[in-house]
């Protein structure tokens, strides 16, 4: 019996930037290094290292792992950065097992790769108690790419034994940890290795890379700054990215980016004036194994081709310095047409959403398939019977079973199951007999409806096979392990059927999926404000925040536009997002009587509503609802620091949306980004306002509703008569009033013809 978790699936950036590569002509004038950069990229090992952990569950084990049975393991990925080589690994492994288990027989296999580190024995003593032990992992075992496995042998008695006992068990924490003690290697100045080293897909921890400005950024800067922020966000993808910034200083370790216009001197590099838009490799003059990503130009349109060139057509670059002479424009997105989305204009297969090989499964418990999904926030199912799914499975039907089946789940929440009924209950005859010699599994083809109300934005559709164990009596049971499963590639999902509308504000789903910016995948209809004297802090949430927009489409933001509060007029007919620290915005004055929260010098006022006493709050509000109804007002002085999210209806613009982050001091916006990305919280982003407290998220209704999107019209007048009970009266009095008047009319013609008038 095998478990093995896995880490959360994402749908990768590669198909996205090739295409968006392959329709833009990008012409490339590449500047040898002088050491022949054409060679493939050469490592020098440095002397030094450091040392750092990662709990299992940052290596996918969502949670504690339970193995049963006589040879129970579960598989882990771990991998090591391009730019490091392991010097030493050990894995503080955290444990309980069965108090059954004989010592003598049974003991727990820890393997590197399928190579034995270690064996750990199971003494009676402290049996069924915590433990924890330690074991090294031989270095000379450990790759780039690399699998840990934890195995149980465990017998309970000499005599026959069943091999799925329920005393057979061994409980492996997800706070187990691997310590790795790393060598760095110093990677050739070459852009062929883009996106390493300042994104390495092999590091499961939080992406952290610092922007370096020459000088203070103008907002086209700006915007450059946002494309390669929001592809490394989109590459980082579960880990999270933040980027903190400063102006004309470099850090003193590890990588950055420096976007830098006209010649570079400053703290320690000496880089002439660029030829055009530039990008450039060099080293950290700081730290002889860090890397600096130079983006150059003559000016700072010229800065922003070359950072949409690294985002979209990092893969054609070569050569230490590339001058870009040729960019065509960008083909225009369509909404709701992000990568990382399931399509919503046409059914999609499941094999284009997974790794067809991930859809087989084998062993009487094997695990669960699981499909995490993207889905458009804004569908509609009112009076819709769900999401329409064809699904296509097989299986391998045994001799003689009476529970086997196959379920299918939304987060956990079972949706359907399907029995698998055994080859005596097919009655197939002599048929089924001849066809399974051939292929020992059964086609099955289903329809069933998938409840939206079960599935929110970040949904895990989840496929469970579980094969009844035939007990064949003492001493004759024996595991033939020959049972498959599958979900057929070619099994669809269609949203094609449903609407996009929703009720806004809604900061839950801003947070989990961007929306509204996020509707077209690029943030064309997205425009940032900052405040007229915004610095690094200001910097730093912006590049922090696109990062998790594009970490939901899984596209860089190459249209997004930044301006400051005398600007926003220019953008009317965006969605705004709007940053600010103390009282450094003018837009939030401006807008102040419109606003659920007002920060200004260390003064605070806050609309109160109903939401804070509900026990359930939705993630979805109730779209009958408006939960805006303001029943008091709280304004009080502090010199306490927080961050507060609001959204509410843009004033420059009917059907636009503003989100504001605000925090009362410069300092308070990293935090802004940190509830952004979640990390392990336990609260989140809810309703119109967000007040964040630390790793304290408290939530509160104060604004109007307000709709955006498309019902159609007869869609339109259903929704608009459920919402608004009073017009089936009028309506029923007016088709009383007009089959009243057809009837006057009629028996006045009757009672003409009688009087021959």
């Amino acid at each position: 019996m095998t478990n093995t978790p896995r880490r959360s699936a994402h749908r990768p950036l590669a198909l996205a930037l090739a295409t968006a590569f392959l329709a833009n002509t990008l012409t490339l004038q590449a500047h040898a290094a002088a050491n022949n950069p054409s060679a493939p990229a050469s490592e020098e090992v440095i002397s030094g290292g450091r040392s750092y952990e990662l709990t299992l569950r940052q290596l996918g084990a969502r949670t504690p792992m339970a193995l049963r049975g006589i040879e129970g393991s579960f598989a882990l990925p771990f991998d090591i950065r391009a730019d490091e080589v392991v010097s030493s690994a050990r894995v503080k492994l955290k444990y309980t097992y069965s108090p059954a288990l004989l010592p003598d027989l049974s003991h727990i296999n820890v393997l590197v790769n399928g190579e034995v580190a270690a064996s750990i024995p199971v003494p009676k003593e402290n049996a069924g108690s915590p433990r924890e032990t330690e074991v090294e992992l031989p270095a000379q075992f450990i790759t780039q790419f690399n699998n840990l496995n934890v195995q149980l042998i465990g017998h309970y008695t000499l005599e026959c034994e069943d091999p799925l006992h329920s005393s057979l068990w061994t409980n492996i924490s997800n706070r187990s940890t691997v310590a790795l003690t790393v060598t760095p290697l110093a990677l050739a100045n070459d852009l062929s290795i883009l996106p390493l080293p300042f994104f390495d897909r092999r590091d499961s921890r939080p992406l952290t890379l610092p922007f370096v400005f020459a000088a203070a950024p103008d907002n086209t800067t700006l915007e450059a700054a946002g494309v390669l922020s929001s592809w490394l966000g989109a590459l980082a993808s579960y880990r999270g990215a933040r980027f903190p910034t400063t102006v004309g200083q470099l850090p003193q370790k590890g990588n950055a980016v420096v976007m830098a216009v006209g010649a570079l001197r400053a703290d320690g590099l000496d880089l002439p004036a660029p030829s055009g838009p530039t990008v450039a490799i060099h080293p950290n003059p700081k730290d002889m194994y860090g890397k600096i990503l130079v983006i150059g130009g003559r000016d700072a349109k010229e800065l922003k081709t070359a950072a949409q060139a690294v985002a979209t057509g990092n893969q054609a670059l070569t050569g230490q310095r590339a001058v870009i002479t040729q960019l065509a424009e960008f083909k225009a997105r369509k909404p709701y047409d992000a990568p990382n989305w399931v399509p919503s204009d046409r059914p999609v297969k499941l094999g284009e959403l997974l790794d067809p090989a991930r859809l087989n499964v084998s062993g009487f418990a094997p695990p669960t398939i699981a499909l995490d999904l993207r889905l458009p926030p804004d569908l509609f199912g009112w009076r819709e019977s769900g999401i329409p799914m064809d699904l296509k499975y097989r299986y391998t039907p045994q001799q003689l079973s009476t529970s086997s089946s196959m379920t299918v789940s939304v987060n956990d929440k079972l949706v359907k199951s399907y029995p698998l009924p055994s080859i005596a209950r097919l009655d197939g005859g002599e048929g089924l007999l001849a066809k399974l010699s051939t292929d020992d599994s059964i086609p099955v083809r289903t329809r069933l409806d998938l409840p939206l109300q079960l599935m929110p934005p970040r949904t895990q559709l989840q496929f469970r096979y579980q094969y009844d164990y035939i007990k064949q009596g003492e001493c004759r049971d024996v595991i033939i392990d020959n049972v498959r499963g599958a979900i057929e590639p070619d099994s669809t999902l269609d949203l094609s059927g449903l609407r996009h509308y929703i009720a806004l504000p809604n900061l839950a789903v801003f947070q989990s999926s961007g929306f509204p910016f996020t509707r077209m995948a690029d943030l064309s209809q997205t425009a940032v404000i900052l405040p007229d004297s915004a610095g690094p802090a200001e910097y730093s949430a912006y590049l922090g925040i696109l990062a998790r927009l594009s970490e939901s489409t899984g596209y860089p933001a190459l249209n997004v536009s930044v301006g400051r509060a005398e600007q926003a007029g220019q953008f009317a007919d965006k969605d705004l997002l709007v940053i600010a620290s103390g009282d450094n915005q003018p837009l939030l004055k401006q807008w102040s009587s419109q606003l659920p929260v007002s920060l200004s010098d260390g003064s605070r006022r806050f609309n109160l509503s109903d939401w804070v006493y509900r026990a359930w709050r939705w993630i979805v509000p109730n779209p009958h609802r408006d939960t805006g109804a303001t029943r008091g007002a709280l304004s009080f002085t502090t010199d306490g620091a927080s961050v507060v999210f609001q959204g509410f209806e843009s004033p420059l613009g009917s059907g636009r949306s503003v989100v504001a982050v605000a925090a009362t001091r410069p300092e308070g916006l990293a935090e802004a980004v940190d509830a952004l990305i979640g990390d392990d919280r336990t609260s989140y982003l809810q309703g119109s306002v967000s007040v964040v407290r630390g790793k304290d998220i408290s939530s509160l209704a104060t604004g109007p509703t307000y709709y955006v999107g498309s019902l159609g019209f007869f869609k339109g007048i259903q929704w608009f008569v459920a919402r608004q009970p009073w017009t089936l009266a009028l309506l029923a009095l007016l088709g009383i009033a007009i089959l009243g008047v057809l009837i006057y009319i009629a028996l006045r013609r009757r009672a003409a013809g009688r009087l021959g008038i």
